[in-house]
């Protein structure tokens, strides 16, 4: 069984762009194991967000809209006095990971793609707690077909210190890694890391890069 980890941060155009060309890839590799690394792309930062900056980004999502033919709209930064934080919804992927510990892998990615979904095709705040909240408990009770989750429970874990410092552990972890640009993807196999994906990059190519790990990995074995 492939495990694979996934670095990334939701509030990462190429990661939001990278999404279906992943989802090609493991739906070859069914019984695979994905664990996600939040890398915590803009984690903290407290200015607002001007002009200049935003036409910036504005431009690198134009060329992500290109590439995958993902739905955009504007208007995820122009709320007044709108600060690209990536930290909350970071945190809002490590608790779901926390209250979801027993469901399949693909959940929390569930949650991951309801924030990107969120932010990039619908334009919400997804620095605002209260609406993380609110998307990761929708998100697991539609994985898990149930109605377990509530949004008050939800918010009680994405606040807790421990979720908190979890988070933190996170973006320390990819760093560790020497990890500084997303997405990544990795195949974790006899205690090594192979890097399969650097960056955006199309299902085809990702299949061959992990076939071609697993038959280097495999003939040092022989």
């Amino acid at each position: 069984m492939a495990h694979l980890i996934y670095v990334a941060d939701p509030m990462c155009s190429w990661c939001y762009g990278f999404g279906p060309e992943l989802k090609g890839l493991l739906d070859t590799l069914p019984d695979a194991r994905l664990d996600i690394v939040v890398g915590g792309l803009r984690a903290f930062n407290n200015e607002v967000m001007d002009a200049e900056k935003r036409t910036i980004i504005l431009s690198h999502w134009k060329h992500v809209e290109e590439a995958s033919g993902l739905p955009f709209t504007r208007n995820g930064m122009s709320q007044t006095g709108f600060i690209y934080d990536t930290e909350p919804a970071c945190r809002t992927v490590v608790a779901a990971r926390t209250l979801a510990d027993d469901l399949p892998s693909s959940a929390i990615l569930d949650v991951f793609q309801a924030i990107q979904h969120a932010f990039y095709a619908e334009g919400k705040d997804v620095t605002d707690l209260h609406l993380l909240a609110e998307i990761g408990a929708v998100a697991l009770n539609k994985a898990a077909d149930t109605d377990s989750f509530d949004v008050e429970s939800f918010y009680e874990t994405l606040t807790a210190p421990m979720t908190v410092a979890e988070a933190r552990q996170d973006f320390v972890q990819t760093q560790s890694w020497g990890i500084n640009g997303f997405p990544a993807l990795l195949l974790a196999h006899d205690d090594s890391l192979h890097m399969i994906a650097n960056g955006y990059t199309k299902t085809a190519n990702l299949i061959a890069a992990l076939n071609a790990v697993q038959a280097a990995a495999q003939a040092n074995e022989n």
